[in-house]
């Protein structure tokens, strides 16, 4: 976990400090952004390995520094926020984000889910042999942590790849939304059903931008989804 970069946007002094003084001794090399306007410039010139991205900013909001940041990097993003109506964190997972955290929140916490993200993330950076998991017009690499459909290649966001690889590894298996909930976080956390029908249809519309009309993300009314 040393030597892992982690890019704080927080316009909050305190709370950024307060982040600082925790990841620090965990061994992050943490730089602070105190605007939305310097936040994409200073994650493509830093190369972080993750981002804390606060949602109301100064310059540029958080939501909208997620949706660009998606245009060009895959790099776990976790979102605070003091907003906590659910359609708030909708909307951050749907542009992109891999996890939300209410404010006030245990600095422990973030940490707990930082190290989680990672450390999954590591295990498939590390793989010996790279596997493919296909299922019709859909490729899974793993290890390289891409997705093709048809003969493009789609960008999806870490839960969104989870999810989809659950899919196309049991074809014609129904999954419960609580399923897809366990194979799509890293920390056992519970989300409603509302996410885990926003990140199929997030899904959904991206396999479709791919491969047309091709259904391949059927809904079981009143139990889940499956692939067929």
């Amino acid at each position: 976990m040393n030597n892992k970069k982690i890019v704080v946007v927080e316009d909050e002094e305190k709370i950024a400090q307060i982040l600082v003084d925790y990841l620090e001794p965990e061994g992050f090399e943490v730089k602070v952004v105190n605007n939305g306007s310097d936040a994409l410039d200073t994650i493509q010139n830093y190369s972080p390995d993750f981002v804390i991205l606060d949602v109301m900013l100064p310059g540029k909001d958080g939501l909208s520094i997620c949706k660009e940041l998606r245009k060009f990097s895959n790099v776990p993003v976790l979102m605070l926020t003091a907003r906590s109506d659910e359609i708030d964190r909708l909307l951050g997972l749907e542009l992109g984000a891999d996890d939300y955290v209410c404010k006030p929140f245990l600095p422990r916490e973030i940490v707990a889910r930082i190290k989680a993200i990672l450390r999954r993330a590591n295990e498939t950076s590390t793989t010996k042999q790279e596997h493919i998991i296909g299922y019709r017009s859909i490729r899974l690499l793993p290890d390289r942590f891409q997705c093709q459909a048809g003969q493009q290649t789609i960008e999806l966001t870490p839960v969104e790849f989870r999810m989809l690889q659950a899919l196309i590894s049991e074809p014609k298996k129904v999954f419960s939304r609580e399923k897809l909930m366990q194979a799509s976080y890293l920390d056992d956390r519970i989300v409603s059903g509302r996410t885990i029908d926003s990140h199929v249809k997030n899904l959904r519309q991206k396999l479709a931008d791919a491969i047309g009309n091709e259904e391949i993300i059927h809904s079981i009314y009143g139990v889940g989804y499956k692939v067929e």
